[in-house]
């Protein structure tokens, strides 16, 4: 898929597949494509050229699928501070289309599996970084979605934080396919099974990680860089 803004080529004939079970980190510095690349993946904006298939369904042809499939955790978390974390809960589990019925359960789901009992009745607002975005993720899963995209997950935390973000990512390989976004490499390797490295909108690795390869995936992550850098000046 590719896509183009304000007259810039931002991801360029990119091709990606995840499955189930798997965590998918899209690795690339600032400005190479990421958040673009994960609109495009969770519906928000169609690309230009190319197909994004939930299933072997093509979700432009069928957008229904976003809503169903998908669950989406942008870089800034659609939180509402004035709610408590239940009500907001409740409110986006109905936004995805959820019978009341199911609501509740939906709810308690998602607050046991992301750890937040103890703030469930607490305003978002007052929350830590680290809760806060532990809520958006929980929003993105409310509606057991095949597919989940978090863009950006760890930005802004703090180191225990940053760890307790990595166990929850980890442990929704059970029952999705995940696919990330980070700029930092050892965030990426610490919680995904495959690395995609994207610069300048071009892909330009995809492999499985292997336990301590962090150097050498750093220096490949430099020299990509700096090669297209060059080409570029």
């Amino acid at each position: 898929m590719s896509r183009t803004l304000a007259g810039h080529r931002v991801v360029d004939a990119l091709s990606l597949d995840v499955a189930r079970g798997e965590v998918l980190g899209l690795l690339g510095v600032n400005g190479a494509g990421k958040s673009t690349t994960l609109r495009m993946i969770a519906g928000v904006l169609a690309p230009d050229a190319g197909q994004v298939l939930l299933g072997g369904q093509d979700l432009y042809e069928a957008p229904e699928l976003a809503r169903r499939g998908i669950g989406y955790l942008p870089e800034r978390a659609p939180l509402h501070a004035e709610l408590a974390v239940d009500e907001y809960l409740t409110f986006c589990a109905r936004l995805h289309g959820l019978p009341r019925r199911d609501t509740v359960a939906a709810v308690g789901r998602e607050i046991e599996r992301c750890d937040l009992g103890e703030v469930r009745r607490r305003l978002i607002g007052q929350l830590s970084k680290g809760f806060q975005q532990r809520v958006g993720i929980a929003q993105a899963l409310l509606h057991a979605p095949t597919l989940v995209v978090l863009d950006e997950p760890a930005s802004g935390l703090d180191p225990v934080q940053s760890l307790r973000m990595r166990e929850l990512i980890r442990a929704l390989r059970a029952d999705h396919a995940v696919i990330l976004s980070t700029h930092l490499l050892a965030e990426a390797e610490a919680c995904c099974d495959r690395i995609a490295i994207l610069h300048r909108g071009v892909l330009r690795h995809d492999a499985a990680v292997t336990a301590g390869e962090t150097a050498r995936l750093e220096q490949l992550f430099l020299r990509i860089a700096a090669d297209l850098d060059s080409a570029a000046a």
